[in-house]
């Protein structure tokens, strides 16, 4: 029942209808009160542990303590009580903790994904979200119709509409989808949520430069600041105040500017009125902490590593050639053109989107984890330096169709792969998505999520708040009115050191 809107640019004069346009139907679409199904409920669920653990997992990381002590300088304001901070009591402003949240959210690279003709982590969604929820009072329920949404609208957004081939970042898909949601949590008129959508859209579009190159803390902040201006819009729209339009199809708007010009034409899935929101039984989440295109490669490395571990030692290696989907390759393979991926000294950010030295590392340990992976001595270890300069990736045509593939029975993220040995021994084999994929070889339920957020979770926060938490959020439809602080979680004693804070303005 999906219905497709046709998206193109118009001059002002002919004046388009704001009923036609992207911006509203997304309102319309956030305004619809129907009802939502138990296995998105279920899966709302999943993705809120999921978020905690990799947030729980970043708490002394150094953008999360900057970002943590900005928040703290910003009380909740009278319209309101506030939200809560990960791993601390105190409350601040809403869109405040949606800032420290998202930051925590992203930080690892290591929350749920969804890859289409652009990329993203709608999970980017649940900070801010959660964030006024928490603020107004609101339920459970309140909370899981508002996520749904805002799951609805980034996947379908990305979906149809690419910005990476433009250079701009994907959390131009976020601003829009998070003022969506929070609307939806909050009963708004679809006028007021079209005003947050444009609003939100016009104050978080940049360049992709936060993924170039030498990739730099701002990788995490990029979505959380989205979350932030989403909130803000939507308040400015509450009290309201216009945005432009039309947004995406005016001759001055986003599409004419900085997509695909003034001849672009899209054509985006939306629900239809009634119809429920589904799309984030789409989207998938890491078992791994690198960036979601390596996952696949994490688990064929593993693989590799214990049927040849011969291949691991690079006196025996003469190259390792990566053939994968334009994504891959472009992105994070040696498409990107990029020698950070491939330096020892690289920061983790870059690592994390280095395909080269991810697969190197898994190959050689057999394992992957979210710290000891990306630390500066495993990345200068000799043995791995070698070794990771034999890597190098390609593009095959197939596994690029295979990627934009709408069937999700053969969508792929992976690829082949060609050892060479030195002695002429060529090693084959190849994987389409990861293990913890629903497609894969071990799909991840509730079981697999919570088992996650235990072992992230794992002396930073108490076993008696581990519990709390997992039982609070199990019963998430079941929450009454104000009662969502249960979502948040606190850090054993002694393990945040808030006179390590750095100093700014505030």
């Amino acid at each position: 029942m999906v219905k497709e809107h046709h998206v193109r640019v118009y001059k002002s004069e002919e004046n388009l209808p704001r009923e036609q346009q992207l911006a509203h139907k997304i309102a319309v679409v956030a305004a619809d009160p129907v009802a939502v199904s138990d296995d998105v409920t279920d899966m709302v669920i999943n993705r809120i542990i999921d978020n905690a653990s990799v947030a729980v997992a970043s708490l002394n990381r150094a953008p999360i303590v900057a970002a943590r002590a900005q928040a703290l300088t910003h009380g909740p304001s009278s319209g309101g009580k506030g939200a809560k901070v990960f791993g601390i009591g105190e409350r601040v402003s809403p869109e405040w903790a949606a800032w420290a949240n998202g930051v925590a959210v992203r930080e690892l690279d290591y929350h749920d994904t969804f890859l289409a003709a652009d990329y993203s982590h709608p999970g980017d969604n649940i900070p801010p979200i959660l964030a006024v929820a928490q603020h107004v009072g609101s339920s459970g329920k309140d909370l899981i119709r508002g996520i749904a949404t805002g799951y609805e609208i980034q996947v379908n957004l990305v979906k149809a509409i690419c910005l990476h081939k433009h250079k701009i970042d994907h959390v131009a898909h976020l601003g829009p989808s998070a003022a969506a949601g929070i609307g939806t949590l909050l009963g708004l008129d679809v006028e007021t949520i079209f005003q947050s959508v444009g609003q939100a859209l016009h104050t978080t579009t940049a360049t992709r430069q936060s993924r170039k190159g030498e990739i730099s803390t701002w990788k995490a902040h990029a979505p959380a600041f989205a979350g932030k201006m989403a909130i803000e819009a939507v308040d400015r729209s509450m009290r309201g105040q216009t945005s432009p339009v039309p947004i995406y199809e005016g001759e001055d708007g986003v599409i004419a500017w900085l997509l695909d010009g003034p001849d672009a034409s899209y054509e985006v899935p939306m629900p239809e009125a009634g119809e429920a929101k589904r799309a984030i039984l789409d989207t998938y989440t890491k078992e791994h902490s690198a960036e979601y295109q390596a996952q696949a490669w994490i688990d064929l490395a593993r693989k590799l590593n214990r049927e040849h571990p011969e291949a691991t030692d690079p006196a025996n290696v003469k190259s390792v050639l990566i053939k994968t989907s334009h994504h891959t390759h472009y992105v994070i393979g040696s498409g990107a053109n990029d020698p950070q991926k491939y330096s020892p000294t690289a920061s983790r950010e870059t690592l994390d989107h280095s395909i080269p030295y991810i697969f190197t590392v898994a190959l050689q340990d057999g394992a992957w984890h979210h710290v000891d992976s990306y630390s500066p001595e495993r990345a200068a270890r000799p043995d791995t330096v070698e070794l990771w300069q034999k890597v190098s990736t390609v593009e095959d045509p197939e596994w690029t169709r295979r990627y934009h593939s709408l069937d999700i029975s053969e969508k792929a993220f992976g690829g082949s792969v060609e050892i060479t040995l030195t002695d002429g021994t060529v090693i084959r084999d190849q994987i389409a998505v990861a293990d913890a994929h629903p497609l894969g070889a071990r799909p991840f339920t509730r079981e697999q999520y919570v088992n996650k957020f235990r072992t992230l979770a794992s002396g930073l926060v108490t076993e008696d708040e581990i519990e709390r938490f997992l039982s609070a959020v199990e019963r998430l439809p079941e929450l009454a009115a104000g009662e969502l602080d249960q979502l948040n979680i606190a850090a054993a004693p002694g393990i945040i050191d808030f006179s390590a804070a750095p100093k700014g303005l505030f």
